[in-house]
C-alpha cells in the first residue's frame, strides 16, 4: 500500500505543479530560480526525453500502459524484505501516470523544471520525469549492493 501512496503522491504534485506553470505563465515564460543553474519554464513536449519522438501519442500510449501493468504487477509480487525497491517502483508509477495523464489530456507534456549544469542547458523536464529517473537510479543502486552482497558472501 505504501508504494501506491508515493505513486498517488507524485502524481498529485506533479499535476498540480503543472496545472499552477499552465494557469500562471505564458509559454516560453522564464522565472530565474538561482542565477545561471534552475529556472521555472513553461514548456511543451510532444515526445519523449530530449524531444525524441515528436507526435508520436499512440507508441507513448501504448508503451505507457504496457510499463504501468508491469509494474503494478511487480509492486503485488514483492516481499515485505524488498522495500527500497517497492520504493522505487512506487516513484516509477507515479512518474509514469504523471505524464500519461498530460498525453491523454492536453495531448503534449508540461515540462518546467529548466536547469544549467556548468553551462550545459539541460532538457527541461518535470516532477514526474523526476521521479522517474530517481526510482530507475534508485534500482540501479540496489543492484549494485545487491552484487556486491552476494560477492560477499560467496
Amino acid at each position: 500500500m505504501l508504494y501506491y501512496m508515493i505513486a498517488v503522491l507524485i502524481i498529485a504534485l506533479d499535476q498540480i505543479t503543472k496545472w499552477m506553470v499552465v494557469k500562471q505563465m505564458e509559454l516560453g515564460e522564464s522565472i530565474e530560480i538561482i542565477p545561471n543553474f534552475l529556472y521555472i519554464t513553461s514548456h511543451r513536449n510532444r515526445g519523449a526525453a530530449w524531444g525524441i519522438l515528436q507526435g508520436k501519442m499512440w507508441f507513448f500510449y501504448i508503451i505507457t500502459i504496457l510499463v504501468i501493468v508491469a509494474l503494478v504487477i511487480y509492486i503485488q509480487r514483492l516481499k515485505k524484505e524488498e522495500r527500497w525497491l517497492g520504493i522505487a517502483l512506487g516513484l516509477m508509477l507515479g512518474g509514469a501516470v504523471g505524464n500519461f495523464i498530460d498525453r491523454v489530456w492536453r495531448k503534449e507534456v508540461v515540462d518546467f523544471i529548466n536547469t544549467y549544469i556548468f553551462t550545459y542547458d539541460f532538457p527541461i523536464f518535470n516532477v514526474a520525469d523526476s521521479a522517474l529517473v530517481i526510482g530507475v537510479g534508485l534500482i540501479f543502486v540496489l543492484i549494485l549492493f545487491e552484487g556486491k552482497t552476494k560477492k560477499e558472501h560467496n
